[in-house]
């Protein structure tokens, strides 16, 4: 079971979480992510473009446009407002959870 919530894997938060900078291109995601989580989580190209597939029929990410850049197609992806809402509320899950954890470790030291 991946890592996440039921609505989230942790790859796919990665990549929301990225796109709240602005709508970016595959190769741009998987650095972002990169960056975002010192080296991590660095999804393959297959496996990212499975990822904004998913994240495209579940509406949280739409394509924003498309160019051909030295000959080669290059899809952009941005957020919506349901993906923003979705990654917040991961976010906030998560800070709930670790406090939890961090609360009980200082309770029983």
């Amino acid at each position: 079971m991946p890592r996440g919530t039921s609505e989230v894997s942790e790859p796919m938060y990665f990549v929301l979480t990225v796109l709240l900078d602005g709508p970016m291109h595959g190769h741009a995601i998987i650095k972002g992510i990169g960056e975002l989580s010192g080296g991590r989580v660095r999804p393959a190209v297959g496996t990212l473009y499975g990822i904004l597939e998913r994240l495209c029929e579940r509406g949280m990410i739409m394509v924003d446009r498309e160019e051909t850049v030295s000959g080669r197609s290059r899809r952009y992806f941005r957020i919506t407002d349901g993906g923003h809402a979705v990654v917040l509320a991961e976010a906030r899950r998560m800070q709930e959870v670790a406090a939890l954890v961090t609360n009980r470790a200082a309770r029983l030291a």
